[in-house]
């Protein structure tokens, strides 16, 4: 591999966060929010490309039906879940339904007391210094983010200091703040924490670790579906020199974050949560085709920089959620396309690469997956209920038959005895063998 993968320290500071924090001393009209916390960002117009109501209102029950039986939706409609997914989760509810989708809430169930634990435990100096310097980055100009002392830097603090703590031999990665961010405007900081384990140990095992294997493979795969899908694109980023490892891993490890307008962020995180990795590559395909999709678009950047930027400056307007995500979705990549290129680069990759190899084994493509597997390994886990006994008693032996009695000879008298009444005086008889007789013979 020609080009050095991007660190996570030497990522471009957060330009898509609507500035810093020297401009919240502008206007009165500046100051104010938009419908997602983002000081004079441009949600803050009400009616421009937004749901109807009622729309907003059908989702939401739908969502409140799905979520109240997870465990029999998800056995049975998941189809259903991942179409609600494509067409955007509401905002009032993606509280509720991120770490269902995730599968944060069994994990939290499962350690219920382990976050309590690594807040309150004192963190790796190495890693609080660090963490502290990139606290200001993480979209300043959310209302969440404004204060150093405000709750939303505090708890993004105690949230990468419990990951540092949960995952020593990881550390802390710079591109897990804007994701842990995202987290914390719509999840409280303990249902945060279990989603950032879940993404990165579940739908991005590799990435934020030291050595960042999996980023690097897929690049490569990234490269080969570009080849495959866009020819003309993959070969003006050869003949201009710029790789995937310029631009992917900003896209892929911040899921999109730092890359797309806020609204779409959130679809593209909802339709990710549901069908995992190959949402990333599908939004990655698509920005690539809008940037340098034309004979025009690639003429007018002949070289490294003005490619580069103009996978930066795309029109905001192609990237409206409404408009970008069907592009995203009609992208031709299956899962088993994207299983198939993984299979095919690994066996590329060279025996003497430095660091351990890719485990693309150890991600799993999305909610249901996960949902099963923890049904798996809660069904090992679990005691297992006890089961009666069936006792088999040996077939008795066989008594012999029941012989008649030997009663020849014999007299039986009681029969008119048993009565309480008198014994009935008979008179006496002058012939034994009188048919009359109560003397019984056999």
């Amino acid at each position: 591999m020609a080009q050095a993968l991007v660190q996570p320290g030497e990522l471009q500071d957060d330009s898509s966060s609507l500035g810093s924090d020297s401009e919240l001393s502008g206007p009165g009209p500046y100051r104010q929010a938009d419908r997602y916390g983002f000081i004079g960002g441009s949600s803050a117009e009400p009616g421009s490309g937004h749901p109807p109501a009622d729309l907003i209102r059908q989702r939401e029950m739908k969502w409140v039906e799905m979520t109240s039986h997870w465990e029999k939706t998800m056995s049975r409609r998941y189809k259903k879940v991942k179409m609600q997914c494509r067409k955007g989760i509401p905002s009032a509810l993606r509280a509720r339904c991120w770490p269902l989708l995730c599968g944060a809430h069994v994990c939290q169930q499962n350690s219920s007391d382990t976050y309590r634990e690594l807040a309150e435990a004192p963190g790796d100096p190495q890693w609080m210094e660090t963490i502290g310097r990139d606290l200001h980055r993480q979209f300043p100009l959310h209302e969440m983010f404004v204060s150093p002392q405000g709750h939303g830097q505090q708890g993004l603090l105690q949230v990468l200091k419990a990951y540092t703590l949960y995952r020593p031999e990881q550390g802390y990665c710079q591109a897990q703040g804007p994701v842990a961010a995202v987290l914390l405007m719509y999840l409280p900081p303990e249902e945060a924490f279990w989603c950032l384990v879940q993404i990165c140990e579940v739908y991005l095992p590799g990435y934020y670790g030291p050595h960042m294997e999996a980023v690097q493979l897929d690049a490569e795969v990234f490269t080969a579906l570009l080849r495959r899908l866009l020819p003309r694109v993959h070969k003006h980023l050869q003949q201009v020199g710029v790789g995937p490892l310029l631009y992917l891993p900003e896209w892929f490890l911040c899921l999109f974050a730092r890359s797309l307008p806020f609204p779409t962020v959130l679809r593209v995180w909802d339709a990710f949560l549901s069908e995992g990795v190959k949402v990333l590559f599908r939004v990655g395909l698509t920005l690539v085709r809008l940037a340098l999709g034309t004979t025009e678009q690639r003429q007018a950047c002949p070289g490294l920089l003005e490619t580069l930027g103009a996978l930066r400056a795309i029109p905001p307007t192609q990237l409206q959620e409404e408009v970008f995500m069907p592009q995203v979705h009609s992208v031709a990549l299956s899962e088993q396309d994207l299983k198939r290129e993984i299979k095919t680069q690994l066996a590329q990759l060279p025996a003497s690469a430095s660091g351990p190899p890719p485990r693309p084994q150890a991600r799993l493509p999305g909610a249901q997956a996960i949902f099963e597997a923890q049904q798996l390994a809660g069904t090992r886990g679990a005691t297992r209920p006890e089961v009666p006994r069936i006792v088999v008693q040996p077939p008795e032996e066989p008594r012999p038959p029941r012989r008649k009695p030997q009663t020849r000879g014999k007299t039986f008298h009681g029969l008119l005895t048993r009565s309480r009444a008198p014994p009935i005086e008979s008179p006496a008889r002058s012939h034994r063998g009188s048919t009359s007789s109560l003397d019984t013979r056999f």
